[in-house]
């Protein structure tokens, strides 16, 4: 599965950004679709997933009530609707395919919140 994020920028704190991750190749399987940030210095955070089935989502604590993430199951694409955005939103994300016991990853995008 190959993985091309786009949406990443400068935005001002408070401000929205909406980041895609659009899948191709082997989709079919694809269990669940994710995004995952890592800020300098700092260890890898789950931001959010979904469910390519039942479109089940999770969001961690840091991002619940701003962060949104959206599927389109037809264009093998993920969405992250991003709001009130705070300088500690600062990172690159990162698009994650999970297809049984295997991941995949897209090569990042940088969102940086300006205080």
């Amino acid at each position: 599965v190959q993985l091309v994020e786009s949406g990443g920028g400068l935005v001002e704190a408070g401000g929205s950004l909406r980041l895609s991750c659009a899948a191709s190749g082997s989709t079919l399987g694809i269990d669940a679709m994710g995004w995952y940030r890592q800020a300098p210095g700092k260890q890898p955070e789950l931001v959010a997933t979904i469910t390519r089935g039942a479109g089940v989502t999770y969001y961690s604590d840091s991002v619940k009530g701003r962060f949104t993430i959206s599927r389109d199951n037809t264009k093998n694409t993920i969405f992250l609707q991003m709001t009130t955005l705070k300088p500690e939103d600062t990172a690159v994300y990162y698009c994650n395919a999970r297809r049984g016991p295997f991941n995949s990853w897209g090569q990042g995008t940088q969102v940086t919140v300006s205080s």
